[in-house]
């Protein structure tokens, strides 16, 4: 399994410097959570963990990200390879208009060619356990994923990562569009995912991030101001301005 080591990580938008020398490590088969106000950084730093970033013309980025005793940041990353390994959830859920079906195998097209109906039909199964989904759809997986319910697509998106068998999951804001009741399914299926694979989460809920992680780390103005255990940074922040932003002194 993949932990990702985090050494002096700068990035710029063109002028503007986004991330400030960043140095953390993301212990594998955990949550980490990063909190902080909009615009801190929070999802630029996690896509600098699968090269999303690249897509934005005029970035630069400096320093070290090692997944792997690699650093991914080299120009020599096989981008592919890496986001196998490293999956993405968006804060919208952004299935495919196909079918369920062709929705989790789409990457296994991508990634392994020459796979077998059955062997196909294996990893939907299994996929599709692994979010706690197969029991709801089994009969339905020729439907179009579009008619599924907010939460239900979301957790086909986890599933659609599963399927080509990542390390690491990366969630930007996963559950910002779910009910309440729908937020705390997909937390508790978080908690399930760990035992199995690293989670990064970016999340603007504090109440969130204390529940599901055990890593938290604070940015603000670009900056990882603090990073510890999670227990650590809500009961007794180093930096004082952890403390005022965790007690809702501002953002």
């Amino acid at each position: 399994m993949a932990d990702i080591k985090v050494n002096n990580l700068n990035l710029w938008y063109a002028d503007f410097q986004a991330l400030i020398n960043i140095n953390a490590h993301f212990a594998e088969k955990q949550i980490t959570a990063i909190i902080g106000p909009s615009g801190c950084g929070k999802s630029t730093l996690l896509r600098v963990f699968n090269r999303m970033n690249d897509l934005i013309e005029g970035v630069r980025v400096s320093g070290e990200a090692i997944i792997d005793f690699e650093n991914i940041i080299s120009d020599k990353t096989d981008l592919v390879g890496l986001r196998k390994k490293v999956g993405m959830v968006f804060q919208r859920p952004n299935p495919f208009p196909l079918s369920i079906y062709e929705n989790i195998v789409f990457g296994q097209k991508v990634h392994a060619e020459g796979l077998t109906k059955f062997k196909l039909d294996e990893v939907v199964e299994a996929s599709l356990k692994s979010v706690l989904l197969w029991d709801e759809l089994r009969d339905k997986l020729n439907k179009s994923a579009l008619t599924l319910s907010l939460e239900q697509k979301q957790r086909l998106c986890i599933a659609r990562l599963i399927a080509v068998k990542p390390e690491i999951l990366l969630m930007d804001e996963p559950c910002s569009t779910l009910d309440p009741q729908a937020t705390s399914r997909i937390e508790e299926l978080m908690r399930e995912l760990k035992n199995n694979y690293t989670i990064i989460i970016v999340t603007h809920n504090m109440q969130q991030a204390a529940r599901v992680s055990g890593q938290t780390g604070f940015m603000l103005l670009g900056e990882l101001v603090e990073f510890g255990k999670t227990q650590d940074i809500f009961t007794s922040p180093k930096d004082k301005r952890t403390e005022d932003y965790i007690t809702g002194r501002y953002g």
